[in-house]
């Protein structure tokens, strides 16, 4: 990554995805605790629009830099890569997580018992937000031996995304459980749309067109109009999880989830091309550290604050969760750094994530 130049957009655009994952989290958690959101609806329409495209960002972000990442490295490097920087934090965030939940149940939403170990290997969605690293991981090597072991070029492996998305659309409509299988078929295209425009994005040449401001201002209809119909349609077919049209209307969603995507990352390049907001910029280079450790230091925020201090506003609760599981993660990262316990975060040697090399597990 090269600091004040071209590439600090990718910090920008995992900032804002990392940030909106804590929202829903902390706003979910809130609801799950019991406590009553009916006079805060606005807070749960934003809840709801944010679900649209956050996670798809992460997937089309990391495609873009798979074929950089293969050809430095090799196929065997590049997964072993992916191993000590995703799948290791995986498993080790998430016993953690689990450990805690159980020692702790009688304070947390999650009741656990030692059977969910297990969970971590085929069903992480029964994890809270770690069934994430586990889906990266797989649609990383699994695009990675479709390119290099058999040959597939872009329209290919898009072509095969398609197959598997549609399919994992179905599969969630008769809510069928294939364990972590569902997530590959469902984000492999969104990985492969990332490595397909990885090249034009890459290049140096094509800088002026990615900052206009007129990119922007051409994506910002369509990204209000398909929101708005991503909210009202889920409003009215409400689901558990208001993922309506995320499995009833797949093909709506890609281009929904799409555009969302284009429009944040038109967003990043603005903010890369005048150096502002550096606070999310930061964000973005720790993102990783946050997603693994965000979940219970939220849950001890609310908490800490409805148990012992009585508070129960929604707003503030939201406001506190988001900002504590942004800032205590990344004091924790630091604290490791300091104090020679990074092998808690990744099994790549110190030099290989410093500050300029933080978050390769985003880069393909």
């Amino acid at each position: 990554m090269l600091q004040g130049n071209r590439q600090t957009w990718i910090d920008y655009a995992r900032g804002v995805a990392i940030i909106l994952v804590l929202y829903r989290h902390v706003f979910e958690g809130i609801k799950a605790a019991g406590l009553d959101v009916q006079a805060y609806m606005p807070l749960e329409h934003a809840n709801i629009l944010f679900f649209s495209f956050r996670m798809p960002l992460f997937f089309v972000v990391s495609g873009i830099f798979v074929a950089g990442s293969l050809q430095k490295r090799g196929l065997s490097p590049f997964i072993g890569n992916k191993a000590r920087t995703i799948l290791y934090p995986y498993f080790i965030w998430g016993f953690l997580q689990i450990t805690l939940q159980i020692i702790l149940s009688g304070y947390v939403n999650a009741q656990r018992t030692p059977a969910d170990y297990g969970l971590l290997f085929y069903l992480p969605r029964g994890v809270e937000q770690f069934w994430y690293l586990y889906a990266l991981f797989n649609v990383s090597v699994c695009y990675a031996l479709m390119k290099v072991k058999a040959g597939l070029n872009f329209w290919q492996n898009a072509g095969l995304g398609l197959g598997l998305y549609y399919a994992s659309a179905v599969i969630g409509q008769h809510q069928i459980n294939i364990g972590f299988l569902a997530d590959i078929m469902h984000y492999y295209i969104f990985y492969a749309i990332g490595d397909g425009i990885g090249r034009f994005i890459r290049d140096k040449e094509n800088l002026s067109v990615l900052q206009s401001w007129k990119l922007m201002a051409l994506l910002i209809i369509p990204f209000a109009v398909t929101q708005w119909y991503f909210l009202l349609e889920n409003l009215h077919h409400e689901t558990k999880f208001y993922d309506y049209v995320e499995y009833h209307q797949p093909i709506r969603f890609l281009i929904i989830a799409l555009t969302g995507c284009a429009w944040v990352m038109s967003l990043a390049f603005q903010l890369q091309r005048y150096h502002t907001m550096q606070w999310l910029h930061q964000l973005g280079r720790h993102s990783l550290y946050i997603y693994v450790a965000h979940v219970m230091v939220l849950a001890a925020t609310r908490i800490i604050m409805v148990r012992f201090f009585g508070i129960e506003h929604v707003p503030t609760l939201l406001l506190a969760g988001i900002s504590m599981g942004l800032i205590v993660p990344v004091l924790l990262y630091k604290l490791s750094v300091r104090y020679k316990f990074t092998w808690l975060f990744s099994l790549e040697k110190k030099e290989t994530i410093a500050p300029a090399e933080q978050q390769k597990y985003l880069k393909g």
